[in-house]
């Protein structure tokens, strides 16, 4: 990158500093206008601009890699750190063929005829937690409200027991730092490594429940599959399970929150869907678009690449794939990318990732947060955000969420 490249602030990309964090838009657009191919500090090559993100995610040429990447990163030994170990066997990590195989076993859970089926179940969650705190006139919008619906369909999924389910309500959410593209410190592998750990332990458990009791759930599907020898190992089972329990739940919350700030911040959006609910589906999607709860997916060269965006770039490097700034760039959203419109025509956000890792669950999220935010709007309609200027944000950059959320009526 040349020098005249370096803004007065500092470094083009510093994902955790906090004003990233707060607001990382400007920086996208900063990237985008400077250097689209940009070279971070670890050597990633970042991509910013909508045309390269989404090559990148699709083009063969492409893939994970995830154990050699690791160890270029951390050195040989990172692959006895049982966390590693654990996401190497994650299929968002895993390239063909055995993502083909991984993919395969679990898709059947997400078809769009399985996913419809669960609105009345997803509608019942949400009048539950809005019935919970309607009396008392405030809640915290994230714990109280987006965090329980997601958990609770994933519980339901997998067939996590009802009795079990509290310690997931009441689980920390800092797993999302695994994701980011600063190296961990020895210290947050540790933790990493207990969280892991106890995650691996209960879930065993819970495998061995379900091949004495099998049950129409997801975990006994599995547990039947791994039964069949070739399908699946025990720790490709505990891995994969540990993945869709997070990005089952994570990911959706964020995307409830986020969404539900943005109306406020915009009340000239908030009062239309009210007055038009018909609109909520396109909503879902500008929501998606204009504050991705994914900010950001890799992959890693599989051969040499000629061109990407001006730069050439050689076999086994990381491409970071900015999907925040993608989904505003002008060359796609002519019309005001920075302005939240829930009537914008063709949104079609990156969020979700693309080619063979595009996200399973999308619908279920799409529908879990079209039915959280229509029906807050219903039955809470007088719904005040505390602090829409300064909320708190989650010290994390790819899963880009809020810890709290404030609000009373």
């Amino acid at each position: 990158m040349n020098e005249q490249a370096q803004p007065a602030g500092g470094p083009l990309f510093n994902p955790l500093s906090p004003d990233f964090i707060r607001d990382p838009y400007p920086h996208y657009d900063r990237l985008r206008t400077i250097d689209p191919i940009h070279v971070t500090p670890f050597g990633h090559f970042l991509a910013s601009r909508h045309a390269e993100v989404s090559l990148v995610m699709r083009d063969k040429r492409f893939g994970k890699d995830y154990v050699e990447r690791s160890k270029r990163r951390y050195g040989e030994k990172i692959m006895d750190e049982p966390v590693f170990r654990s996401m190497s066997h994650w299929m968002l990590q895993s390239d063909p063929p055995d993502h083909t195989r991984l993919r395969g076993l679990v898709v059947k859970a997400f078809t769009a005829r399985r996913v419809e089926d669960m609105r009345p179940r997803i509608q019942e969650i949400v009048d539950q937690a809005i019935d919970a705190v309607i009396d008392r006139g405030h809640m915290d919008l994230i714990e109280d409200f987006a965090f329980r619906l997601p958990v609770t369909i994933i519980c339901d999924m997998l067939g996590i027991p009802e009795d079990h389910r509290e310690t997931f309500y009441n689980s920390s959410r800092d797993g999302g730092r695994l994701l980011d593209p600063v190296p961990l410190t020895p210290e947050e592998i540790a933790k990493a490594n207990a969280g892991n750990m106890m995650a691996q332990m209960y879930f065993q458990q819970l495998f061995e429940l379900r091949r004495r009791s099998p049950g129409d759930d997801l975990i006994t599907q599995l547990v039947q599959a791994e039964e069949d020898g070739n399908k699946l190992t025990n720790e490709e089972l505990t891995a994969n399970i540990i993945l869709l329990f997070g990005a089952g739940h994570e990911t959706t919350v964020n995307l409830i929150g986020n969404g539900l700030l943005a109306l406020h911040r915009n009340p000239d959006q908030l009062a239309l869907l009210k007055a038009r609910p018909e609109l909520m589906v396109n909503a879902i999607e500008e929501f998606l678009r204009y504050d991705s709860s994914v900010q950001m997916t890799g992959r890693v060269t599989l051969e040499d690449i000629e061109d990407l965006g001006g730069k050439r770039i050689p076999k086994g490097e990381t491409v970071l794939c900015l999907l925040g700034s993608a989904n505003r760039d002008p060359a796609v959203y002519p019309d005001r990318p920075d302005r939240l419109d829930i009537t914008r025509p063709n949104v079609r956000p990156l969020s979700f990732g693309g080619g063979i890792h595009f996200c399973l669950g999308a619908q279920l999220a799409r529908i879990e947060a079209e039915i959280a935010i229509a029906t807050l709007l219903r039955r809470l309609p007088d719904l005040r955000i505390d602090d829409v200027e300064n909320p708190e944000w989650r010290s994390t950059f790819v899963l880009r969420g809020l810890k709290h959320l404030p609000a009373s009526w």
